[in-house]
């Protein structure tokens, strides 16, 4: 139940609503009497359906402030204005907001933010981890954040359900366990959904590839070779997904397909599909691998799917084998090499007994290139391998360099040093790209 569902639900005068806080929130909390006072003011004058409305932020935002300045007025509690703009902005947060965290879902220089229990809040900023001062009041606390997240999609977290994958309003992925799972108490994980999303020279000016291997990935793109984006957690495959997949032309139909909605692609012709789960009988679930088979039957020029995970890479391998070239996709996966093994593993998966010649001839005649991305120990994010998929001899599949990133060392600061280098070899389908009229300049590869 969300914390003002459970507020409108009390009655009772204003020391019934007391016996609500416990002395130690009391000692801790100075305003730990007048909150939940707060609370039930804003559910008898401000519509409720307005709190979760963005268009109404503004209007509603004021309206709180009035209620919180018409109490304090009341009760005769004289406060200074810092104080003042604290509780305000603690009642907005968790009237309209997601409490303690809701400044961190603000703030544009935190990429993830991790809840492990109340008093544990952790962010991710520049690729590195903090533990912040902010905190919940304890497991309920907790609880009714969660709650107020996924309410909102039809997703359910209890004893029975106590995992959930849900986003946020713009987009943000939020992953939830509680105990008995969680033994600590509920967490939070919460990537965060880029407002604006990155481009290619962004990628080049973080040092993630260079401006040759940015040509070249376009001119793959552009040439409708088949990409896969492999790398580990928190590597940046879903960032990078989204810049090469800006490279596709404008008049051509896209088709997206996403276990949580993450792609922020720009063209105009996109048609985005995301898997549903099983409701609380344990039916409708929609996988992957279910989208995968239904995009085919929507005349794509181009499908495009989030992550590979299990049985749908089978369909996937024969989409790119059959006509939709220029797909693309990510895996996880830990080098180039490893990323084929998965893929094997993953069309296994799929109940299909092929036997692994047939599957290696799949992967190999599907893919045409191998994107390795890699989270350094630092902090950042690089590409670290550019790979050719050339085919397969004697049952081994062969693969080329294209590009590569060689660590040199760390330097006093403590950031990774080294150097992108090419192999100086021609991919095998370069032929292909000059057919297509995408032209790369001679000296690319030297």
């Amino acid at each position: 139940m969300s914390l003002l569902r459970r507020i409108e639900q009390e009655k009772g005068d204003n020391t019934q609503e007391g016996k609500l806080i416990s002395k130690e929130t009391k000692k801790d909390d100075p305003y730990a009497d007048i909150k939940p006072i707060i609370h039930k003011r804003i559910i008898e004058r401000i519509d409720t359906s307005l709190l979760n409305n963005t268009a109404e932020e503004k209007r509603v935002n004021a309206q709180i402030t009035d209620i919180v300045e018409e109490i304090l007025k009341e009760k005769e509690i004289h406060i200074s204005r810092t104080d003042k703009l604290n509780l305000v902005n603690y009642i907005i947060d968790e009237s309209i907001g997601f409490g303690p965290i809701s400044k961190f879902l603000m703030d544009e220089t935190v990429s993830e933010v991790m809840v492990n229990g109340p008093k544990k809040v952790y962010v991710e900023k520049a690729g590195r981890l903090q533990l912040t001062e902010a905190g919940f009041e304890d497991n309920n606390h907790v609880m009714r954040i969660i709650e107020k997240i996924v309410a909102p999609l039809g997703r359910r977290i209890d004893e029975s359900s106590p995992m959930v994958d849900a986003r946020l309003p713009d987009g943000s992925r939020v992953n939830a366990v509680i105990p008995p799972l969680a033994l600590d108490g509920p967490t939070i994980t919460i990537r965060k959904f880029a407002k604006k999303p990155l481009d290619i020279g962004k990628l080049v000016e973080y040092g993630t590839l260079t401006t040759e291997m940015a040509i070249f990935i376009e001119a793959c793109i552009k040439a409708r070779l088949n990409i896969v984006v492999s790398g580990g957690t928190g590597s940046g495959k879903t960032t990078t997904l989204n810049v090469l997949s800006s490279f596709i032309p404008d008049d051509e139909r896209i088709v997206t397909i996403e276990d949580a909605a993450e792609l922020q692609l720009r063209q105009e012709h996109v048609v985005r599909l995301e898997s549903r789960p099983a409701n609380i009988e344990g039916k409708g679930a929609i996988h992957i691998r279910d989208l995968v088979k239904n995009a085919l039957r929507m005349r794509p020029d181009r499908i495009v799917i989030g992550e590979v995970r299990g049985g749908e890479a089978l369909d996937m391998l024969q989409a790119m084998n059959t006509g939709h070239d220029g797909s693309l996709t990510t895996g996880h996966a830990n080098s180039p090499r490893d990323m084929l093994a998965r893929l094997e593993t993953m069309v296994l998966m799929a109940g299909m007994e092929l036997p692994v010649r047939a599957i290696r001839e799949q992967i190999s005649a599907a893919i045409d290139i191998i994107v390795q991305q890699s989270r350094m120990k630092d902090g950042s994010r690089k590409i670290t391998h550019i790979t050719e998929v050339q085919g397969i001899e004697k049952d081994i599949i062969t693969l080329q360099d294209i590009f590569i990133y060689q660590q040199s060392g760390i330097d006093d600061k403590g950031r990774i040093a080294g150097s992108y280098k090419s192999s100086g070899i021609r991919p095998k389908f370069f032929e292909k790209l000059q057919n297509t009229r995408v032209y790369l300049p001679n000296n690319l590869f030297d």
